[in-house]
Parts: C-alpha cells; structure tokens; sequence
C-alpha cells in the first residue's frame, strides 16, 4: 500500500493494520526459514508497509 491510502485510515485502524502487518511478517520468516516462501521479496515490502503504518501513526501523534 501507499503511505497516501494509510493517511486516509484512522489511527484504530492503522493500529489493528499494524498488528495485522507484524502477524504476516512473521508468518512470511518462518516460511522463509522452512524453504516454502516463494517470493522472498514479500518480505521487505511487510517491512517497507509497516514502516509507512509507523511513520503515518507518528505524523497523527504530532497533530495532536
């Protein structure tokens, strides 16, 4: 996703986005650490994701 469809969520959203995002990181390493991922590069763009959930958190946080 987009850091501009993130600004469009609320923070309870972008809470329960980044619970989702971390579950899916780690469920993506341990597939990578079992040899079944078939696109490692799912994992960076998690990363990268929740990221862009932390850095839209931040900016909200700074508003208030």
């Amino acid at each position: 996703m987009k850091a501009s469809e993130f600004r469009k969520m609320s923070s309870e959203e972008l809470n329960e986005k980044l619970v989702g995002l971390k579950k899916d990181l780690f469920f993506l390493r341990m597939q990578h650490a079992t040899n079944q991922l078939d696109n490692p590069l799912r994992i960076r763009e998690t990363k990268h994701d929740i990221a862009r959930v932390k850095t839209v958190l931040a900016e909200l946080a700074a508003q208030r």
